[in-house]
Parts: C-alpha cells; sequence; structure tokens
C-alpha cells in the first residue's frame, strides 16, 4: 500500500460529516466576525486578519476532506499564488489599491468561472438538473465578474480611457445579452445529453461581451459602486459554484462576501442616488464629451485664484473643516494634512474631517488613508453626520477633491453627477481648496465654486508641495 493511499484513507476517517459541518460553521463565523470588526475603524485591521486567517484553515480544511492533499500538482500552484500575493502587498501603494480590488474581484470570479466549467462538463458532478443548472449561472456570473472587473481596472490604472465609453445602441445591446444569458443558462440546466463544449463557450463569450458592455461605459463618478457589485459577483459566483460542486463551505462563504457586497452595493447607490438596474444596463446619464476647440478655450478663459494670501484666513478660523479627495490621495498629502490640523490645533482651532462615501476610487478609501496618517478616529465624520455644520464652520479646506463638492449635482440635469449628495462645502463662508488644477474632476463636470467671487482662494499645484509651503507660512 502506498503513501497516497495511506494518507488517502487517514484523512477521509479523521474528519467525519458531523465535524466537517461543525468547524465550516465555525470558519463562517470566523469570516462573519471579521467582516463586522472591519465596518469599524478601529477594528478593521483585526477583522482583515480574523478572515484571512478563516479563509486560510477553509483551503485546509478543504484538502483535508475533499481528500486533495496527495495531489501534489496543488502545492506548486498555491506556492506561487502566496509569492504573487506577498509581493503585491508589499509593492501595491495605496493610492494603487482600488485598481488592485478590482483585479481581485476578477480573479475571484474566474477562480468560480473555471471550477464551474468543469461541473458543466460532467468532469465532477455535471449530470443533474441542478448541477448543470448552477454551473452554467456560476459561470456567466463569474465571466462577467472576470471581464468587467479587467476593464475596471483598467480604468483605474489608467490604461484605458477613465471617461465614460458609450458604444452605438448601448442600451439594447445590454438588454438584449441580458435575455441571451438567461436563455442559455435555462439551455444548459435542461441539457440532459452529452456535455456540449460549444453551449459552455457560447456562454463565455456572451457573458464575456455583457461584463466589457456594462463596464467601459461607467465614468468616475460610478466607480465606486461598480467595484461594490464586482466584490458581491465574485461571491455570488464561488457560492454557486459551490452548489455546483457541492461543497457547503465555498457556499457559505461566498455566501457572505456575496451579501456583504450586496450591502455595501446597496449603500454606495443611495449616496450616489443611483438605481443599480440603471448602471447594469447603462442608462445612467452620460455628459457629452467637451471638442478640443472648448478645451482649448476654456483653458485660455481660465478662473484666476484670489490674489489674497489665505494664510490669514487660516490663522483666524478657529471651527475649521477639512474635506480630503482623490487628488490627496494621488499626492500622498495625507501626512502633511495630519500636519497642517495638529497646527491649527494647536493653534486653538476646533479641527473635523467631512468623508463623502464615495470619495476616491472605492469605498472607505478616504478612512483607510486618513488612518495610515494617524488621524484620530474621533474627528472624522460621514456626511450625512456633518453636512450640516459646514454653514456654521469659518473655514473649509479642500484637499484634492472635487465632484464629492460640485453643486452641479443638485440642479445639472444630464450630468454623471445629477443627483448625487454632495458635502455641503458651498455653504461655508470662507473655503480654501488645494487642488491640481482648475479642470472638472473625474466627472467632467465644471464645479460652480470656482465662480464664487468672495471667500474663495484656491491654491494650484501638487498637494504635497502646496501644503507643505502653507506650513512653513504657519
Amino acid at each position: 500500500m502506498n503513501s497516497s493511499i495511506i494518507l488517502s484513507f487517514s484523512t477521509a476517517h479523521v474528519l467525519s460529516d458531523a465535524l466537517y459541518y461543525i468547524v465550516c460553521g465555525i470558519l463562517a463565523t470566523g469570516v462573519l466576525l471579521g467582516i463586522h470588526l472591519m465596518s469599524r475603524v478601529e477594528k478593521a485591521h483585526l477583522g482583515n486578519k480574523i478572515s484571512a486567517l478563516a479563509i486560510a484553515l477553509s483551503i485546509v480544511i478543504t484538502l483535508i476532506k475533499k481528500d486533495i492533499l496527495p495531489v501534489w500538482l496543488i502545492y506548486p500552484a498555491m506556492a506561487v499564488g502566496l509569492i504573487i500575493g506577498l509581493l503585491l502587498a508589499k509593492r501595491v501603494r495605496m493610492i494603487e489599491m482600488p485598481q488592485l480590488v478590482a483585479l481581485l474581484n476578477g480573479i475571484g470570479g474566474a477562480a468560480s468561472a473555471i471550477v464551474a466549467s468543469f461541473a458543466f462538463l460532467s468532469l465532477y458532478r455535471g449530470d443533474e438538473l441542478f448541477g448543470r443548472t448552477t454551473a452554467s449561472l456560476a459561470i456567466v456570473i463569474g465571466t462577467i465578474t472576470l471581464f468587467g472587473s479587467l476593464v475596471a481596472a483598467g480604468k483605474l490604472h489608467k490604461v484605458f480611457t477613465q471617461k465614460p465609453v458609450l458604444l452605438p445602441l448601448h442600451q439594447p445591446m445590454a438588454v438584449s445579452l441580458v435575455f441571451l444569458l438567461l436563455v442559455l443558462v435555462v439551455l444548459g440546466g435542461f441539457f440532459s445529453l452529452m456535455p456540449s463544449s460549444v453551449l459552455l463557450t457560447a456562454m463565455i463569450v456572451l457573458a464575456a461581451a455583457f461584463g466589457l458592455i456594462f463596464s467601459v461605459r461607467v465614468g468616475g463618478a460610478d466607480m465606486p459602486i461598480t467595484i461594490s457589485l464586482l466584490n458581491s459577483l465574485s461571491g455570488i459566483a464561488a457560492a454557486i459554484a459551490g452548489f455546483a460542486v457541492t461543497d457547503i463551505l465555498l457556499v457559505s462563504v461566498g455566501g457572505i462576501v456575496g451579501a456583504s457586497g450586496l450591502f455595501l452595493t446597496q449603500i454606495m447607490c443611495r449616496a450616489m442616488n443611483r438605481k443599480l438596474a440603471d448602471i447594469l444596463l447603462g442608462k445612467t446619464a452620460l455628459q457629452e464629451n467637451k471638442t478640443e476647440k472648448e478645451e482649448v478655450e476654456e483653458e485660455q478663459t481660465a478662473k484666476e485664484t484670489k490674489p489674497v494670501d489665505p494664510v490669514a484666513v487660516i490663522k483666524n478660523a478657529k471651527k475649521i473643516i477639512i474635506v480630503p479627495g482623490y487628488g490627496m490621495a494621488v499626492a500622498q498629502a495625507q501626512h502633511l494634512v495630519k500636519k497642517l490640523a495638529a497646527k491649527l490645533t494647536e493653534n486653538g482651532a476646533g479641527v473635523k474631517y467631512a468623508i463623502h462615501p464615495v470619495a476616491g476610487r472605492m469605498p472607505g478609501h478616504m478612512d483607510v488613508l486618513l488612518i495610515e496618517a494617524g488621524i484620530p478616529f474621533d474627528v472624522v465624520y460621514e456626511m450625512d453626520a456633518i453636512n450640516d455644520e459646514f454653514k456654521e464652520a469659518d473655514l473649509t479646506l479642500v484637499v484634492g477633491a472635487n465632484d464629492v463638492l460640485n453643486p452641479a449635482a443638485r440642479n445639472a440635469e444630464g450630468t454623471p453627477i445629477y443627483g448625487m449628495p454632495i458635502l455641503n462645502v458651498d455653504q461655508c463662508r470662507n473655503i480654501v481648496i488645494f487642488n491640481y488644477d482648475l479642470q472638472p474632476g473625474y466627472s467632467g463636470v465644471e464645479n460652480p465654486i470656482y465662480d464664487r467671487k468672495e471667500g474663495l482662494w484656491v491654491i494650484q499645484g501638487n498637494a504635497s508641495d502646496t501644503l507643505a509651503e502653507v506650513l512653513d507660512k504657519l
């Protein structure tokens, strides 16, 4: 009797079904606990570790229960994946985290689609109606997640244009593809003869097309929602693939990820005043691109900054609100922002931070940057909790933010940000803006705040440089 047979025999008897289900319940609870802790800024680091440990143990318990330990090919693949993960964790900067999250969502969707494809082709329990249907669903959702995530990551990393791309007959194509995908899923469910690679290929091609068509039209305004949705889809695909291969642990963990992603997507939709169906089918408003001539004219008539030195205004303010944005992330200026806030506090001012739910390129982006800089949690406020205080503040300091405070969202119909709740920065009596230039934000919508005649100072340039200059003067 060789070692493989002995090992298979021992693992099969050490872990009974009852014990396996108990362990699965404990591990699923661990993932839930980790996600719960991650909803609290001060506990997020611990929550991330708990969830990661639970997932690692889930892999181990699956290898044992399914008698996969003797399959030596798994271990080199796991080693390669571990090395890649460690390199990414070490080398990827915080500013690049949104595109990494999008890419990882896509990889999760691809893994689910691959597992479901084997199930679909009857290489693993693919002959039953239920198994065939769930495998078809997992293939479709996983492929959509993969290609949608690749486009999202490419847009965030500036490999593709960051502006929304509206293809000819974009919405009818999206609706037609949804219908065709549903037809293929039904065919997959009722296909009871020999496995069909043709049907499998058709599902993958159409799902890939839908993923591309859905995501290519997403601009900066809808990107946080898109990332949340793709995160949810990766979990849903995994859960359904778990049904296809009858793995209860994959079902439970995938369901947890899918549900948490859906909750986050709902929160983001409310924050943006969007309907999820409109985003999926390309119905969200799309601003027309400016012609090259118009852009040149705008540059020639660019608004000049207020000539008065804003340092005196900053020194005299006693109630100050700081609004960080994506520009702060690009400039890696969060540590300078903290130094500025500390200086103002020493001078007797009260300083608070206002965070818009979709500031940055993914949910929680600004919170993570502020935490990284060591800014206390008790001075960081969400939009709804602080919005009424802008009109009472002496000064608002904006660092690299634009769309999340653009008043055009209230009345500029037909623009990507119309109807989106914003930070009421325009209600403050004095505003100092540290932005790279006066160009519109990621949505491409002009900000009326720059037309303000009184109480506005715009300091142009890289935020890390301009903030350092102001700190020296203070």
